[in-house]
Order: structure tokens, then C-alpha cells, then sequence
């Protein structure tokens, strides 16, 4: 990836003369590399590559030698990873998860042997066998078994302390519940990394963009993502698998070597990779690195170089630790793949959900063996972050050797008038309006119905199980009715039967490949059936961002009627963000306040309502339908059609168990007190909700009061 500013002032070049200037470049440094360490091991989303990263650290590492005052305990080139998210339970590590030193080249794995043989004294003669495996780039885990069965599993997180995912591990096929073997000691804790195969990462993704839900960029944060779910449920349908390669606490080694433990640990029943040797010269080593990236590309799974440690563990113990990795290990790591050349243009590819893709057309260079033509630009934010502009020379990586992307921008060889790229505001398919959720960084198309790139796939959303259920019209024949320009827009599901019978049609559907004159009539009755759906459904079949099954029975249960959502969306003005206290208009404070909906679903409401090229087919849609009224709450009650607000700590049952009870009786649940609230419902601490609906004369009861009003009392 392209370099920050602070990055680019620190690589390279003579270190700083006075200890000021150090000190200054020193504390830039430990802050971006925080920065990226949250990046990678909290939040699982990178924003720089491994080469940029390692020169990061590098640099700061030369600063320390230079000057050793700088360093503290807390730098980064004493600390490992980040600190665990407090989304997860903690688990201290009995025994600490150390990172490792690293090696960029051939002259560094010699250093690294000669530097072993001196701190052990040894003779010229004297062997050194040093165990060599592949470095897998995945998240490491480490998985406590007792008495041989799987207790508990932890992430890294700094090295000292990690997230406790022991229910996500569970779902792993590679990790055994129960440990075989007369050897297996009282206490292990089996280490290793957990990855994802780029077969498994492929096919992920294509569910992910048939389900219209993000990719992944890469298997690696795919795999770490997938193992830091809160729901183990998500995890066990994600492809993951567990490469084991260390321990960590052992009531007893029943080895004496490291190739002979892991050999152990496979037997009790863990994978661990058939590439490690066991070599005795640093030649043999470089050797086994350069057949190993030989291989690489075929490999099935993600390595980013190779680890050596020395084999004996008698020399482990003896060779000790410094600061966050062990004098006994080091990474061999495989340089980028990288080539030069030519941005020749940007192009916007629009998803099947409506998010922008910017895409580089380069000028064809081959990278890592594959010749490249197209390279991911992420988005409008990476593009005005690297700064790249059509015709700049640009350096381009292979991420992953999957996703070819351009790191950076080549800014000497930039030619002369080249203009900051403008991202487009409006869809480059359909014209509509292309917008940006606060907090997001895909910018979309909000022309849901009439936008081409969508089509298909909002059609096929249309008619699901969920919305309109249109039975016999499943994802092929979708797609056979929108290419051959029968069905381009939902309207035209409900007109087919007509167009299909004028006279001067060549091919009736009857006669058609597939079809019958049985089948072409249950299609027509089923049609006919859809146009008096349930309004809910009828607008979850819209496919508005955000509008799921639930939120659309949220909204129509205020509204009643989409023409009735449609007009509050239209007049609705959110608030200006460069005005200070602005709240938005009273339609926009409606929206927001109905209970369960807030901001992010208001605006993609207002987005698509708002969106002039949504109106004629959306109009047209309306006029082929009858919507039946949502499935009725109960009418009649002391409380039908009474907007109810409930605050404080309600004590004979749960907030939702009382907004659930006054919707089923006929009432709407709003989230906050306003001139339309009929009824405030408070508990115990109840505070400024309470206050104003005091100040407002809106009436207020207690939960005995409430539960009697409505007859549930007792």
C-alpha cells in the first residue's frame, strides 16, 4: 500500500543527527505502528502490506540502536500484536505468545547461524540442526487441552493476554476435541494458525456476492474475521482450517527436539504441514526457503515466507529470549511480488448491492508470474489517500498472489498536467444518485430499480420467499426473462401475462425451451396472486438498504402504506452536518423516532424514496398491485393506535417484552418523547423521557399501570 506522509519522511535515507529530531521521527513511528498493529490483529482489516509494514519497523529499529535512550518497554519493538477487543472474554497466556525476528535476506539467515553458534560456543564441527517450515499467514491460536480434552482457545492479542474464541475453535474440523495417545500430557497447549485455503476463500466469496454481502480481500483477514465472530454459528459456516506447529504451556515434552514434538502433536491428531525439515548449514536452509516460494503459487493456502528454529530443545532453553521473540527462531520472509507500470485509466464497476469499485486498467506488466491488466484501487478514500491519478507509473502488487493492487504512486515519474481524480457522485450505469453511509467507506447507487448492474440480482430479491414469493419464478428464470428484455424492472413481473398474449408475438412463453402451456399458466396464477402480498413484504422486496423483514414491518406499522412512506421520505430533510444542533426537519425526526430504526435506516430510506430515477418504476410497481394490509396486531384494545414511549428499568418484564406486548395490542413504540407520544410508560430510574413527557402533559404510568390498562395486570 501506499506510504502516509509519516512513513514516507522516516524510510530511507540518514538517520536524524540530534537526539530532538530522533526522539520526534522515533514517537511518529511507535504511533503508526500502533496504528497498524490494531489494524491487522484487532480489527482484522490491514491498510498496509507486510514489506511496508516490515520497513516501518525497521526504521524504528535502527532509531533505537542509535540512540537507546528512546526505547521503552512499551515500543513496538518490544511488544507483540494488539490488545485483545473487549468484545471477548480474556485469557492470559500461561506461557507468552512471542513474535519473531525477522529475516529479508540470504545474508541474514547466515547472520542469524553464525549469531546462534556464537552465543553457544560452538565448534566449527560441531552440528547445528535447525527445524524449517513453511510461515503461514493466518491468526495464531493457542488451544489448552487437560487430561487430553479441548478446554479452551485463545487469539494472540498482545502476546501476553488473548481473546478467549474457545466456541468458534470448537467448529473447526482440523482441531480435535479430544487429544488420542498414551503420551498426551496433563496439560498442553497446542499452537498453530488458522487459515483459510484460497479454493475455500474463493468460494466464500462468491457466496458473500450471492448473498449481496462484502468480499473479503484476502484469505488471511477472511480467516481472522471469521474466527473472531461473536456468533460461533458464522464461524462454523466459514471454511476454516488449523495448521499446528508449536506449544506452549506442557506438563511434560515428551520430545527432545522441535521436529520430534510436532511430530507428537500429529499423532495426537492435529494437521500439521509436510514441508518441515530438518537441515544443518545455512546454505541448506536458503536452499529449502527458495524450493518452498518455488512452490508457493501452488500450495493451496497463503505463507509469507519461512520460519527456521533451532532444533534441539535443550539449545531453545539455553539460547533464551529477547524482548518479544526467542534468540533460537527467526522468519525468513518472502519479498513482495512487484512490478512497474502505467495507470492508463480508472474504471467504476457497480456491484449487484450498488457499491462503486474503482479498478485500475494498467497497462498489461506481469507480477509474480501472472500477467496483469486490472488492479483493485479499494475505494474513493484509497485513491485520494495514494494520491493516484490517470497516467501516473504506479507500483502494483499481487496481495495474497490473489488480488492484484496498486500500493503506491511513483510521484517522479508522474507526467506533467495529470488532475486529481474526481470520484463519481452519480452511478455510472443508471445516472442515479451515488451516496455514502456515514461510517462507510463505499460509496453506492441508490437507483435500486432501474439501475442495470442491480437488476438481476434486486429481481431476484423481489421475488424471494421473504417478499413477494412468486412461485416458478426462480434465479434462472430471472435471469432468462431479463436478457431476453422481458423483465427489466419489478413492474414488469406483473405485465408479462398481458405483453405475452398480444397478437404478433413469435414466442410464447408456452413454446419456449422449458416451458410448457401448464407451467406457463401456474406462472401467470402465481402472478396474480403476488399483486395483493402483504405491504410489508412488498416493500422488503424493494430491497432498500437496510429495510430487512423486520424494519419494513417497523416502518409500515407507523406509515401503513409505502405511498404513505414514500411522501414522509420525500418531504424528510436530515439534519446539516455544518450546522450545530441542526436535528432535521419534522419528517426526518418522525422516521428516526419510530422504535428500532434510527439514522443509518432513515437516510437509505430517504436515499430511495429521494432518488427522482426510482419514482417512475416505482409508480409503475404500485399501480399493478393491491397490497394487503400488514397481518393486523390486535384492534380494540385501550391502546390501538396510541404511540407509547417506555423509559427507566422495567421490573416484571424486559424492554422488548413490553414494546412486543404494545405492538401486538395494537400500539406503535416510539424511542423517544415527542407532541405525538400518547403514553409514557416509566420504571425505576427513569429520567429525562419522563421529564418531558411531564412537560409535554402526556400521560404517564407506571408498569402496574400499564400492565392494567391493557388487562395483563394482576
Amino acid at each position: 500500500m501506499a506510504k502516509s506522509p509519516a512513513t514516507s519522511a522516516t524510510e530511507g535515507g540518514e538517520l536524524p543527527p540530534a537526539l530532538p529530531d530522533a526522539a520526534a521521527e522515533h514517537a511518529r513511528l511507535a504511533h503508526e505502528i500502533r496504528a497498524h498493529d490494531k489494524r491487522y490483529y484487532q480489527d482484522d482489516a490491514p491498510t498496509i502490506d507486510d514489506a511496508g509494514y516490515d520497513a516501518l519497523r525497521r526504521r524504528l529499529q535502527a532509531l533505537e540502536a542509535q540512540f537507546p535512550e528512546l526505547k521503552t518497554p512499551d515500543s513496538p519493538t518490544e511488544t507483540v500484536g494488539a490488545a485483545p477487543s473487549d468484545a471477548f472474554a480474556k485469557v492470559r497466556h500461561a506461557v507468552p505468545m512471542l513474535s519473531l525476528a525477522n529475516a529479508f535476506s540470504d545474508e541474514d539467515v547466515a547472520e542469524f547461524i553464525a549469531r546462534v553458534r556464537r552465543f553457544l560456543d560452538l565448534k566449527p564441527e560441531q552440528e547445528l540442526p535447525v527445524a524449517a517450515e513453511p510461515k503461514i499467514d493466518g491468526l495464531s491460536a493457542s488451544l489448552r487441552y487437560e487430561k487430553g480434552r479441548f478446554v479452551r482457545g485463545a487469539t494472540r492479542g498482545d502476546g501476553a493476554v488473548g481473546e478467549d474464541v474457545t466456541a468458534n475453535l470448537r467448529t473447526l474440523g482440523d482441531v480435535p476435541d479430544r487429544l488420542t495417545g498414551d503420551d498426551v500430557p496433563d496439560v498442553i497447549e497446542v499452537r498453530g494458525e488458522v487459515y483459510m485455503s484460497h479454493a475455500d476463500f474463493k468460494a466464500l466469496n462468491e457466496r458473500q456476492t450471492e448473498a449481496g454481502k462484502p468480499v473479503f480481500a484476502n484469505p488471511r483477514n477472511a480467516a481472522a474475521g471469521s474466527l473472531r465472530q461473536l456468533d460461533p454459528k458464522v464461524t462454523s459456516e466459514r471454511p476454516l482450517r488449523f495448521f499446528a506447529y508449536a506449544w506452549g504451556e506442557a506438563s511434560a515434552v515428551p520430545a527432545e527436539t522441535q521436529k520430534g514434538m510436532v511430530d507428537n502433536i500429529r499423532r495426537w491428531g492435529f494437521v500439521t504441514n509436510d514441508l518441515m525439515e530438518v537441515l544443518g548449514t545455512a546454505e541448506e536452509l536458503i536452499a529449502h526457503y527458495h524450493a518452498i516460494e518455488e512452490q508457493r503459487a501452488r500450495l493451496g493456502y497463503d505463507i509469507d515466507g519461512v520460519v527456521y528454529k533451532v532444533d534441539s530443545l535443550a539449545l531453545q532453553r539455553r539460547l533464551g529470549f529477547v524482548s518479544r521473540s526467542p534468540r533460537w527462531a527467526i522468519a525468513h520472509k518472502f519479498p513482495a511480488e512487484r512490478a512497474t507500470t502505467v495507470l492508463e485509466a480508472i474504471d467504476i464497476q457497480v456491484g449487484r448491492t450498488g457499491s462503486l469499485t474503482p479498478v485500475a486498467k494498467l497497462k498489461p506488466v506481469t507480477v509474480g508470474g501472472v500477467v496483469v491488466q486490472n488492479a483493485t484501487l479499494h475505494n474513493e478514500d484509497e485513491i485520494a489517500r495514494k494520491d493516484v491519478r490517470v497516467g501516473d507509473t504506479v507500483v502494483v502488487q499481487r496481495a495474497g498472489d490473489v488480488i492484484p493492487q496498486v500500493v503506491e504512486v511513483v510521484l517522479d515519474q508522474r507526467p506533467e498536467g495529470a488532475q486529481p481524480y474526481a470520484f463519481p457522485t452519480v452511478c455510472p450505469v443508471c445516472g442515479s444518485h451515488a451516496v455514502r453511509e456515514e461510517g462507510e467507506v463505499v460509496r453506492r447507487c441508490t437507483g435500486g430499480l432501474i439501475c442495470r448492474a442491480q437488476a438481476v440480482e434486486r429481481l431476484r430479491h423481489f421475488v424471494s420467499r421473504g417478499a413477494m414469493d412468486i412461485e416458478g419464478l426462480g434465479e434462472k428464470q430471472i435471469e432468462a426473462f431479463y436478457e431476453a428484455g422481458d423483465v427489466r424492472e419489478p413492474a414488469d413481473i406483473f405485465t408479462l401475462k398481458v405483453r405475452d398474449a398480444q397478437p404478433g408475438k413469435l414466442t410464447r412463453l408456452k413454446n419456449r425451451e422449458g416451458w410448457g402451456e401448464t407451467s406457463a399458466a401456474n406462472l401467470f396464477a402465481a402472478i396474480e396472486d403476488a399483486r395483493t402480498r402483504e405491504v410489508n413484504r412488498v416493500l422488503y422486496g424493494l430491497g432498500i438498504r437496510h429495510v430487512g423483514e423486520i424494519n419494513a414491518k417497523r416502518l409500515l406499522r407507523h406509515y401503513v402504506t409505502i405511498e404513505a412512506l414514500r411522501d414522509a421520505a420525500k418531504a424528510a430533510t436530515p439534519p446539516d452536518p455544518g450546522v450545530r444542533g441542526d436535528k432535521g426537519d419534522d419528517a426526518w425526526r418522525e422516521m428516526i423516532d419510530i422504535d428500532g430504526v434510527g439514522a443509518v435506516v432513515a437516510y437509505a430510506v430517504v436515499d430511495f424514496f429521494q432518488e427522482p430515477k426510482n419514482a417512475a418504476p416505482l409508480n409503475a410497481l404500485l399501480n399493478e398491485l393491491t397490497p394487503a394490509p400488514m397481518p393486523a396486531a390486535a384492534s380494540n384494545t385501550p391502546v390501538t393506535g396510541l404511540t407509547v414511549v417506555f423509559t427507566g428499568a422495567l421490573e416484571r418484564m424486559t424492554r422488548d417484552e413490553a414494546k412486543a406486548m404494545a405492538e401486538r395490542l395494537g400500539a406503535k413504540v416510539a424511542g423517544s418523547v415527542s407532541k405525538k407520544t400518547d403514553l409514557v410508560v416509566s420504571g425505576p430510574g427513569a429520567g429525562s423521557k419522563l421529564a418531558k413527557a411531564k412537560e409535554l402533559g402526556i400521560e404517564t404510568l407506571t408498569e402496574d399501570e400499564w400492565l392494567a390498562r391493557v388487562g395483563e395486570g394482576g
